[in-house]
């Protein structure tokens, strides 16, 4: 944004946003991966097994949609689960349809990693304190509604659940 007389040298934002969003991105996801490693899983494996649990069963490409990814990537990060016994691939109504859905091995990994999950949200929220965290969750959430208002809302529910 080019500074002009309405807008102070103080204010003007310094360097590149995207970097600065990686930046932190990569501190705040070390600390979460760090917790759920713990319990056996990623971050991404412990997200896809939340939103099972708060949707499921669900259809595959239901789920990369209520994710926001591509049916590939959904494919890639379900194999370690299925292997694993975590979730399930089910008929669905027709010959042709699948249904995702947790295993009761699947519920309780997803418990074990809800208390690492909390642990590493506890721990971020004691570092940066809660009034400092929940103005950063605010300004996040209008940044997303600003920059792509087609955008479902969130879905930490299920992560957080």
């Amino acid at each position: 944004m080019p500074r002009t007389a309405a807008t102070p040298a103080s204010t003007t934002p310094r360097g590149c946003t995207s970097f600065k969003l990686r930046q932190l991105t990569r501190c705040v996801a070390s600390r979460y991966d760090a917790e759920l490693a713990a319990a056996g899983l990623k971050t991404t494996q412990y997200s896809l097994l939340s939103h099972v649990l708060a949707l499921g069963p669900i259809a595959p490409g239901e789920l990369a949609r209520a994710m926001t990814m591509d049916a590939s990537t959904l494919t890639r990060n379900l194999k370690p689960l299925l292997a694993a016994g975590w979730v399930v691939m089910q008929p669905g109504a027709d010959g042709r349809s699948r249904r995702v859905e947790l295993t009761p091995a699947g519920r309780e990994k997803r418990a074990e990693a809800q208390r690492r999950w909390r642990a590493a949200q506890e721990g971020l929220q004691t570092t940066l304190g809660l009034e400092r965290t929940a103005a950063l969750h605010a300004l996040l959430d209008d940044a997303l509604a600003r920059l792509d208002p087609a955008a479902p809302g969130t879905s930490e529910a299920a992560d957080a659940r």
